[in-house]
């Protein structure tokens, strides 16, 4: 029964400890900008594509 208590505790403690660190996350802004980088992937060819152009045109 001991062992059940010892799991209790270290399991409540580790979940306090990532809710606390996402908590941290969340007030530093980390998850504010979830739209840009799904699409900036898309995008990434037509920057390079513009920018060789603008080179070989020097």
């Amino acid at each position: 029964m001991s062992v059940i208590y010892l799991l209790l505790t270290v399991s409540i403690t580790v979940a306090v400890f990532f809710f606390i660190v996402f908590i941290l996350a969340v007030r530093k802004g980390q998850f504010d900008d979830d739209y840009t980088p799904s699409v900036r992937i898309l995008f990434d060819d037509e920057l390079v594509k513009e920018k060789s152009n603008k080179s070989t045109k020097h």
